[in-house]
C-alpha cells in the first residue's frame, strides 16, 4: 500500500513537472502584478514557484492614497475619464513570451494600473495568462478588458479565487492553511492551461 502511494505521488509529481515545462520556458516568462492587500502577491509567487520567470509587481509614479475610501473615489474617477495612471516601471518585453497578469477586481473592473501595463506594452503574439483576487463579487468585466487591449494576444483561461475584502477590514487572507489549498488549485490551474 505504502509502495502503491510513493509510486503515484512520484508519477504525479513527474507528470506535473513535464506537463509545467512543455510549453513554458521559465526564461520567457514574465509574471506583473498588482496587489494592495498583498493576495494577489502571494498568488504571484505560487505562479512563480511552479513556472519560474520574472517577477514584477506594478508600481505607480504617484502611488495611490493608503486610505481605502480615498482610493475608491480616486479609482472611480480615474475609470470614468480613462485616465491611466503613469507606472515607475520599464520592462523589456522582448525577452518574454508568456505573460501572467495578476490583479484584485476593483469596482468589477481592471484596476487602472494594470489598464496603463497593458495600454503600455504591446503584448501581440504572446500569451497572456490572467490570474485574479477579488472580494467575493467575481472578477467582473476584467478578461473582457484584456481580450479588449490584448487583440492580437493568446488568452488563456484565468485564475480566480477570493482574497481580502478591505472595504470590511479583511486583508491577507492567503495565508497559513489557505496559502496551502490555494497553492493546490494554482498547481491544477498550471496543469489545465498547459495542455
Amino acid at each position: 500500500m505504502k509502495l502503491r502511494i510513493l509510486i503515484t505521488l512520484l508519477i504525479t509529481t513527474f507528470c506535473f513537472a513535464q506537463g509545467s515545462t512543455t510549453v513554458w520556458n521559465s526564461n520567457r516568462i514574465l509574471i506583473v502584478y498588482l496587489s494592495r492587500t498583498n493576495n494577489t502577491k502571494v498568488l504571484a509567487e505560487l505562479i512563480h514557484d511552479q513556472v519560474g520567470g520574472t517577477i514584477v509587481a506594478l508600481e505607480l509614479e504617484k502611488p495611490y492614497p493608503k486610505d481605502y475610501r480615498s482610493i475608491v473615489s480616486q479609482v472611480a474617477k480615474e475609470n470614468e475619464t480613462g485616465y491611466l495612471p503613469p507606472l515607475k516601471i520599464a520592462i523589456d518585453m522582448n525577452r518574454y513570451d508568456t505573460v501572467f497578469v495578476g490583479f484584485p477586481t476593483w469596482g468589477m473592473q481592471l484596476p487602472p494600473p494594470m489598464k496603463s501595463f497593458l495600454n503600455k506594452y504591446d503584448l501581440s503574439g504572446k500569451t497572456v495568462i490572467p490570474f485574479n483576487t477579488n472580494g467575493g463579487y467575481g472578477i467582473g468585466s476584467c478578461i473582457r478588458t484584456i481580450n479588449e487591449l490584448c487583440p492580437n494576444s493568446v488568452i488563456l483561461d484565468a485564475f480566480t479565487i477570493k482574497g481580502g475584502s478591505e472595504r470590511d477590514g479583511i486583508f491577507l487572507t492567503i495565508i497559513g492553511t489557505r496559502e496551502l489549498e490555494v497553492k493546490k488549485q494554482v498547481q491544477q490551474w498550471i496543469i489545465n492551461i498547459n495542455t
